[in-house]
């Protein structure tokens, strides 16, 4: 009895240890987690995304694979990481106050990936991981109740011009998502929306209740277009949070501004305020 007792703790010590870390409470900004893309600061090393992100002031990022870990370094941000880039990395987000919270958009071509990814999310104490591989379905929602992480899936601007590219429409998404578990669901990215000649808040209707992140940016107008920030483009982006708050949406914004490359910080800056100063 002693021992199957004994084996019963060992299995629910094991499956507390596959749960990670929900974003802190103490984290949120006039009610919302917010922080940046790490795509955003893309011709910089991620040591360095993490500082500007704290500097425009995010407190939580989102890394996307393929990032130089820092300065001098031959490692780059991926999930085959070794486990001591992984530490360090850790713990230049605990130095500077900046939360990992979202690892992608990376790809899985098999289960074996999906695991892969999802046993780096584990270890990095993600909420969620980013990808745009609807195929492995199966597999992301096994691994999401496995792992309590959630997957959100992204999506660029597409058409019905190119039918091998399905996850730009919403629709499809939720198709993909909504018989799944709960963990599994969309990342809302508003200005891919309008690179498909999309209204944003209309696709945050579709999509009601399984946003699980989003990539906020305006653009400057519908499809194809450059980015700027929020409230001076095509995105209405103060009624796309009004939708967000009406859904109870309670995930990470991540400001994705892919425009001014070199000198974004203000830009990142303006996004955050304008998202904090619509507060929940």
């Amino acid at each position: 009895m002693k021992t199957i007792r004994h084996t019963a703790f060992l299995a629910l010590a094991l499956a507390a240890n596959l749960h990670a870390e929900p974003i802190p409470e103490n984290l949120r900004q006039n009610g919302w987690f917010i922080g940046a893309q790490a795509y955003t600061f893309k011709e910089f090393s991620a040591f360095e995304a993490v500082a500007k992100t704290k500097e425009a002031g995010g407190n939580m990022i989102e890394f996307f694979p393929g990032q130089i870990l820092k300065p001098g370094s031959k490692e780059k941000i991926h999930h085959s990481m070794s486990a001591e880039s992984i530490a360090e990395l850790k713990a230049e987000c605990a130095r500077l106050g900046v939360h990992p919270v979202n690892y992608g958009v990376i790809a899985a071509k098999n289960p074996e990936d999906v695991r892969a990814i999802m046993e780096f999310a584990k270890k990095m104490g993600l909420y969620a991981v980013c990808t745009e591989s609807t195929e492995q379905i199966a597999a992301w929602e096994a691994a999401a109740k496995e792992f309590d992480i959630k997957v959100a899936f992204h999506e660029h601007g597409g058409s019905m011009s190119n039918p091998k590219y399905k996850v730009w429409n919403p629709l499809y998404i939720l198709g993909v998502v909504e018989s799944r578990d709960p963990r599994v669901g969309a990342c809302a990215d508003l200005g891919h929306w309008c690179t498909s000649n999309f209204k944003p808040v209309e696709c945050l209707r579709i999509l009601n209740g399984r946003i699980i992140s989003v990539h906020l940016k305006d653009k400057e107008k519908m499809g194809p277009s450059p980015v700027v920030v929020a409230g001076t483009g095509i995105v209405d982006v103060a009624a796309c949070i009004e939708e967000l708050k009406n859904q109870k949406f309670d995930g990470h914004i991540s400001i994705e501004h892919e425009n001014d490359w070199k000198d974004s910080v203000p830009k990142v800056r303006a996004n955050i305020d304008f998202v904090k100063s619509h507060g929940k």
